[in-house]
């Protein structure tokens, strides 16, 4: 009897195990499916960057000469050239996802490939259009860089209150029709260029544009990770430079390669947000590589020594996230 009594006694402790055990794997069931329908990388027929592009640095505000050496050894550190040192894992080596969907797109057209390298660098310290700028302001700034065969990147200092800035965006990427001097003209017309604009949130907004470097404003929240270069602000920006670089070569106007619908589309980097190595999940990184020395963490090496974090790319060849660690 008493043996009887222990066996009944058990019996919803059982019942509950297996009931957990099943939510379990509904649960698992469910995620699977959620990710097997998330929507492709579709290709809009338009054209990507292709050729041999410079990337102009457009310095608007104040800027220490050792953070714009950080984001042009970023620049620099994209090339493949044998001749540029880069350790493994390297910068040049996460860009090579970028070139699977060149591969993918000269299957449809004839699409060169995309060779890129630091170009001109532009100062502006004097804040010639003042410390609040719109969208148009960003354009004009973009323009003063080359128009043909380039891609025009605007930084904005710390200081530099930007429309939309910290509320929706902590840069953007856009094209826009070049000026009649140096811009060329195609069948007639005048060509458009692309440019990028990424700010230093490091006094505004840490928490939402330099994260993991800075606690996060908003979600799970972790300790934040000690910036590879030291400077919490421009480690950041280079974090949403590489997205944006990878989001203007395979989109760059608009009619490229993107996810959803035209105007509110996920793009080669911002549909992999917020994962940077294998582990990643809300509120954490992953699990990435860590200097000895400075305790700082990065998942790829650039040239002249740097070290950077870079984020996860879409690869189309997998539909899937892809991290260099």
């Amino acid at each position: 009897m008493a043996s009887f009594y222990a066996s009944k006694a058990a019996l919803p402790t059982l019942f509950l195990s297996l009931c957990l055990l099943h939510m379990a794997s509904a649960t698992r069931r469910l995620a699977e499916l959620v990710q097997d329908q998330s929507p492709p990388m579709l290709y809009h027929n338009g054209p990507l960057l292709s050729g041999k592009i410079s990337v102009n640095l457009i310095w608007y505000g104040g800027f220490k000469p050792s953070q714009r050496t950080i984001v042009s050894d970023f620049v620099a550190s994209l090339s493949s050239d044998s001749s540029v040192a880069q350790a493994p894992p390297s910068v040049s080596q996460w860009w090579k996802t970028v070139d699977k969907y060149y591969h993918l797109s000269s299957s449809k057209k004839q699409t060169p490939s995309l060779t890129l390298s630091l170009g001109r660098q532009v100062l502006d310290e004097g804040y010639s259009l003042g410390k609040s700028l719109t969208s148009k302001h960003l354009v004009e700034l973009a323009s003063r860089g080359e128009q043909r065969n380039a891609v025009n990147i605007v930084l904005t200092s710390s200081d530099v209150a930007v429309e939309g800035f910290c509320m929706s965006r902590c840069g953007s990427h856009g094209s826009a029709v070049g000026s009649s001097v140096g811009s060329g003209k195609v069948n007639g017309r005048r060509s458009k260029f692309a440019y990028i604009w990424v700010g230093n949130s490091e006094i505004q907004c840490p928490g939402q544009c330099a994260w993991p470097f800075h606690q996060p404003l908003y979600g799970p929240q972790s300790p934040p990770l000690v910036a590879p270069n030291g400077d919490v602000g421009v480690d950041g920006m280079v974090i949403n430079l590489a997205g944006l670089l990878a989001g203007t070569a395979t989109n760059p106007f608009s009619n490229g390669y993107y996810q959803g619908e035209a105007g509110a589309s996920l793009e080669a980097a911002s549909a992999c947000t917020g994962i940077y190595a294998n582990g990643a999940y809300p509120g954490y990184a992953g699990n990435l590589l860590v200097d000895e020395a400075t305790g700082a963490s990065y998942n790829a090496h650039g040239v002249n020594g740097r070290k950077y974090l870079v984020p996860a790319l879409y690869d189309p060849s997998t539909s899937s996230c892809s991290t260099l660690v």
